[in-house]
């Protein structure tokens, strides 16, 4: 039996393989802590639990959606409205995705061809890279460098692939490095897309999760911006619904069209009581998301704070739920330092490499553990002299 070429460059995630060695860890006795997988511990808002019971108990809402009903549409326009003061056309740009994950995957499948090339950070969150390959593009980094505030240096990108590109991938607030770009870098980059004629994706899942008084805003805010591309946005991390899987594409119509075409193809459309909880979070209570960003900012102090302590300095992040640490002491694989890590404490990160060369020297740690298990971590690293050796 042979299987299609597309899925000889995949294997299993970094996130599967580091849960196959907790898995044979914890089976060993050892208590491991996870700081690795970006996977919320605090719970959705109760008056989003509450619909979500009620919905499910309403039997008309198991048949098939099969696509986003126009109340879902209208309460997305309106929270764009709200919350970001961009105005969008409910019934062409806004879909429904089954978490930006899905999006991801997809949005290359119908933007780029075999041969093509479409432009992404270096270092990513995997599926931007993987989408396009999955897609049979070339995904050419972009590299984002320390030295820049990891910023993506729109100048430095060769023309002839500037010009070749069709598709162009964005994350601000970055995951891995958490990174926030300013006013000035999205003018750039509309002004590079209309330039080279590429349609941008920009990722905003983090723009809530934003520290020490700032606010994240949207790349469609900017003018032009829905000209060229569309923005993907989420529920998981700043409502707290990551299993639900709900996101959202809004934006250039042409772009939100395709997907949804793409859509109507392989699957039925987000479960009927998600959407109703989409909609009784996006048109609720704020409070419950400041009330979020707080706690995942606590967490940050306490982390950087207790891991200095042991010696492993770690930079504070202005956003996200992560910290992008470098590697500490005599390390410089960060694979085989989060393995050594996990044998000698069971504390769980992610090595940076898992985001592409731009990754290495680093490790993503999760602010995914209340504070005393973050504290824990910090002590586990301490008593195993890891930083020592």
């Amino acid at each position: 039996m042979t299987g299609s070429k597309r899925m000889e460059a995949l294997g299993a995630s970094i996130f599967s393989e580091l849960t196959d060695h907790r898995n044979r860890l914890q089976a060993a006795g050892v208590k491991t802590i996870d700081l690795s997988i970006g996977s919320p511990n605090i719970p959705p808002a109760g008056h989003i639990i509450d619909t979500i019971r009620r919905e499910i108990e309403n039997p008309e809402n198991y048949m098939y959606a099969i696509k986003d009903t126009a109340a879902f549409d209208e309460a997305v326009a309106q929270w764009y409205r709200t919350r970001y003061g961009v105005a969008l056309v409910p019934e062409t740009e806004v879909t429904s995705l089954l978490g930006s994950q899905d999006g991801l995957a997809h949005l290359a499948m119908t933007l780029v061809d075999s041969g093509d090339i479409a432009l992404v950070p270096d270092p990513c969150y995997p599926i931007f890279r993987t989408g396009v390959e999955l897609a049979g593009a070339a995904a050419h980094p972009m590299p984002q460098k320390r030295e820049n505030g990891y910023i993506i240096d729109l100048n430095a990108i060769d023309t002839e692939i500037a010009d070749r590109a069709k598709l162009l991938i964005v994350s601000y607030p970055n995951n891995p490095t958490t990174a926030m770009a300013p006013p000035a870098f999205y003018e750039a980059l509309i002004a590079f897309a209309k330039r080279h004629d590429i349609v941008v994706l920009h990722d905003n899942a983090y723009s809530d999760l934003v520290f020490d008084g700032k606010r994240g805003g949207s790349f469609l805010a900017f003018p032009g911006a829905k000209d060229v591309g569309v923005e993907f946005n989420s529920l998981s991390k700043s409502y707290g619904m990551a299993g639900c899987r709900i996101g959202f594409a809004v934006g250039n119509a042409e772009v939100v069209g395709r997907l949804k075409c793409l859509k109507s193809n392989i699957d039925y459309g987000l479960f009927l009581p998600l959407q109703k909880a989409a909609i009784a979070a996006i048109t609720g209570p704020y409070d419950c998301v400041r009330e979020t960003a707080m706690a995942y900012q606590r967490r940050r102090d306490v982390l950087c704070e207790a891991f200095g302590a042991v010696g492993w300095q770690v930079e504070r992040p202005p956003a996200t739920m992560f910290c992008w640490a470098r590697l500490p002491g005599r390390f410089t694989d960060s694979r085989a330092f989060v393995l050594e890590l996990m044998e000698k404490t069971g504390v769980i990160v992610t090595p940076g490499i898992a985001f592409g060369q731009g990754g290495e020297g680093h490790v993503r740690i999760a602010l995914v553990q209340d504070e005393p298990a973050i504290r824990q971590a910090a002590e586990r690293i301490r008593k195993s002299r890891i930083l020592d050796d």
